[in-house]
């Protein structure tokens, strides 16, 4: 982007620290901000049969949001939650879109952000509905190996669609050398 765009959109974010368990998006409110990691992580999550279900995580310079509550003013369907202390630079979509207006250049840059977004969700799926158990945490292990060391293995356990117990078994047969 150019200086100008840059200068323009930069001080519409507001920074945001966040402690270990602060909500980011609400379950059941309109979401209409992006937030732009900086440090720390969090977990998208929503509630099925009383149990916590864990969506997806994100990492520094990940942007969050809730794509359908943002682009359509609908209430998220699910949270977003900090699962360590976090610095988060947020931006209102009326915001965005009045420098957008301006600088149609920061229109296209929040695009490629969205594509990432869209190829991070894509890229999921495929994991889901192709792999077993087993099979997605070793792509984990392979793609994402900073997600299962900053994860904790019951959070892990509910991405993965796992009991904790089965994979603490995938992990223990991972670990275990093949003697031959």
């Amino acid at each position: 982007m150019s200086k100008q765009s840059l200068d323009t959109v930069i001080p519409l974010f507001n920074r945001i620290d966040y402690k270990k368990g602060d909500i980011m998006i609400t379950y059941g409110k309109v979401c209409q901000s992006l937030y732009v990691i900086e440090k720390g992580f969090c977990r998208s999550y929503n509630v099925q049969d009383g149990l916590e279900v864990n969506l997806d995580f994100h990492f520094e310079y990940e942007t969050v949001t809730h794509k359908n509550s943002y682009v359509f003013n609908t209430p998220a369907d699910f949270a977003v939650v900090a699962c360590e202390p976090m610095i988060v630079h947020k931006i209102d979509k009326p915001d965005l879109l009045a420098a957008t207006e301006k600088y149609p250049e920061i229109d296209l840059a929040g695009k490629k952000n969205l594509q990432l977004i869209a190829a991070k969700q894509e890229r999921q799926l495929q994991l889901f509905r192709i792999l077993t158990a087993k099979g997605r945490y070793e792509f984990l292990e392979q793609h994402d190996p900073g997600l299962l060391q900053r994860v904790s293995i019951s959070q892990l356990a509910s991405y993965l669609g796992v009991k904790r117990e089965t994979l603490s078994r995938i992990r223990n047969k991972r670990m275990k050398p093949v003697i031959m």
